[in-house]
């Protein structure tokens, strides 16, 4: 009787060791890729030989991602409406800026955490990478409101961050509009976070629970992964509205680009980052989930079936990188004064 009860064990621990291995398989099959646990295989995705990572050009990066004296008001910062502590978004269903204006467009603020492995920025594409996406919310009326001309005054009129600069890019480095806002995304480039569904990826089979693992199985079999796949989870651009109407697409005129493609959210700490869709209509993930399904593949996803998939998305609440808020270089007599204007 023991021999058969060992053996009994045996069996199903097997059975349950095919099933996750399978699974795994299943799911790289489907374009999941696991951010890499070593952090030199890591570095290999977010480094730029152009401009590569240092402590000082990241130290230097972060300071300037908080300085809300980089808007026109001096009362905005890249993290009021990327907040590191909200899950890198702002939690409003259109971002708010200069003179407290509601974006035009009623465009929701996307996630900064691990847009690194974003394909293109911004809900249109429109730029291909970090770098240049960070000049854009600077100068944007509706954003930060901040000229080229007025950000190199403000830093430049700081002798502390001309020290910094001179220190992360050397004495010579001309201090411009374009490296100060390339200096912010290499700051951006560190806000990874691996999460337990990366773990398992890369071969932890504990890492999920049985009710993750089962949601994860659901999301594929339902089609989810068509759009949400590869490291980011989403990051890439896709046509939406495939099977049917979106019920709140009359809320903002955002139609995508040009060839009304839009940018797949990153479903990383998605947990952590309502409301949803390009246009924040939806508070609720289970009601999201469900709308996704008619959406864009025209099925209906059951309240047991879109509870089955948060499961699942609750594996992908990553590990956040420590954040120290910086003490930011004080301003002189020569720094140009906030505008409200």
């Amino acid at each position: 009787m023991k021999i058969l009860k060992t053996l009994s064990i045996c069996a199903i621990s097997a059975s349950f060791l095919f099933a996750s291995n399978s699974l795994i398989t299943k799911s790289k099959e489907n374009g999941f890729k696991a951010i890499p646990a070593d952090k030199t295989e890591l570095l290999k995705l977010i480094d730029d030989e152009g401009n590569p990572l240092t402590k000082e050009k990241i130290e230097l990066g972060k300071k300037l991602y908080f300085d809300p004296r980089v808007s026109k008001s001096g009362i905005i910062s890249c993290n009021t409406c990327h907040n590191l502590g909200l899950g890198g978004a702002d939690g409003v269903s259109a971002a708010v800026g200069h003179k407290w204006t509601a974006n035009p467009h009623h465009l929701n603020s996307p996630t900064v955490y691990n847009s690194v492995f974003f394909k293109s920025q911004f809900w249109d594409g429109r730029s291909p990478h970090l770098a240049d996406q960070a000049k854009g919310p600077i100068q944007a009326g509706p954003e930060m409101a901040a000229l080229p001309t007025l950000v190199e005054k403000r830093i430049t009129s700081m002798p502390d961050y001309i020290k910094e600069f001179r220190a992360a890019y050397g004495k010579n480095a001309k201090i411009d509009f374009d490296l100060i806002s390339s200096t912010i995304a290499l700051f951006e480039k560190t806000l990874v976070t691996p999460a337990p569904f990366d773990d398992y990826l890369n071969g932890d089979k504990k890492a999920l629970n049985d009710a993750q693992k089962k949601g994860l199985n659901t999301f594929i079999d339902k089609g989810c992964a068509s759009c949400h796949n590869g490291i980011a989870v989403g990051g890439t651009m896709q046509p939406f509205e495939l099977a049917a109407k979106y019920k709140f697409a009359s809320i903002g005129d955002f139609k995508g680009n040009d060839k009304g493609m839009v940018k797949t959210p990153t479903l990383r700490n998605i947990t952590e980052t309502a409301p949803y869709f390009h246009n924040g209509a939806i508070w609720s993930l289970n009601e999201a989930i469900k709308e996704m399904g008619s959406v864009q593949l025209g099925i209906t996803i059951t309240d047991i079936e879109a509870n089955e998939i948060k499961d699942f998305l609750t594996s992908l609440k990553g590990r956040k990188p420590v954040i120290t808020y910086p003490q930011l270089p004080e301003s002189t007599i020569d720094t140009p004064k906030p505008d409200f204007n």
